[in-house]
């Protein structure tokens, strides 16, 4: 079930049944020559939307901003601060729960994001403590790559040139999902640097295609495929065990 694709009667009905929803939450960024910008939203949104297709899911709007200010050396990018990320996220939990959803899990696609989403988290949770009263939610925060399988599938994969940004992984599931935008480029080196993560232009500098390690040319449709059909379950799995946990 899709939140943006439901009335509010529609939501009223579901959560008289399931007080769980899932927030798909990435970032718009550059992922190299070939990768879209939108693949680190696009990941959990595909991942979710297929989930919910076989399971009494609920899934958010896409948070499709997000903690990128490392990628702005990059047209295209766009980045919320640190501080209005935060400030954000409290917002959208605020909202949920003032509705009467107590599990609110957010699946994420961008490792940059994490830092910040666990921060907006301890936030929330601050508020409820200063005032000495329960918060009446739980948060999750789980990114894609780490549900059940499927970073031991990418590995299988792609054993060499996986890398840590424009994935052979991460392309693949775009490119399942969206064959007609699938891109190619010849790539020099072949598997990019490593190398730390700053500002910008240091980034821009240390990697100047915007991989990190990565050889995105080994991505596929097919292999896009397992790894969502793989994700989708892991997450049915994890949503349920999560709506299962003691009410907060």
């Amino acid at each position: 079930m899709l939140l943006h694709k439901s009335t509010w009667i529609e939501i009223g009905q579901f959560l008289e049944r399931n007080r769980t929803v899932v927030i798909p939450i990435g970032s718009n960024e550059q992922h190299g020559p070939t990768g879209l910008l939108g693949t680190d939203w696009m990941c959990p949104e595909i991942i979710a939307h297929e989930a919910q297709k076989n399971a009494d899911l609920l899934i958010g709007p896409t948070f499709n901003i997000g903690m990128a200010q490392h990628h702005l050396g990059f047209p295209g990018t766009i980045s919320l601060r640190p501080s209005t990320f935060i400030a954000a996220i409290g917002d959208w939990v605020r909202s949920l729960a003032g509705h009467g959803f107590e599990k609110i899990l957010f699946l994420n696609g961008h490792g940059g994001n994490i830092a910040t989403i666990e921060a907006a988290f301890s936030e929330l949770y601050a508020e409820a403590s200063f005032a000495r009263r329960p918060a009446g939610f739980a948060l999750k925060l789980v990114n894609w790559w780490d549900l059940e399988g499927v970073n031991d599938l990418a590995q299988r994969q792609f054993p060499v040139g996986h890398g840590s940004h424009a994935t052979p992984s991460e392309i693949a599931v775009t490119q399942w999902a969206y064959p007609d935008a699938i891109k190619t480029a010849d790539y020099s080196p072949q598997i990019a640097n490593t190398g730390p993560i700053r500002e910008a232009l240091d980034f821009r500098a240390r990697f100047p295609d915007g991989r990190m390690g990565s050889d995105p040319a080994l991505a596929t449709v097919e292999k896009g495929g397992e790894l969502v059909a793989l994700a989708a379950q892991g997450l049915v799995k994890t949503v349920n065990a999560f709506s299962n946990e003691a009410k907060p």
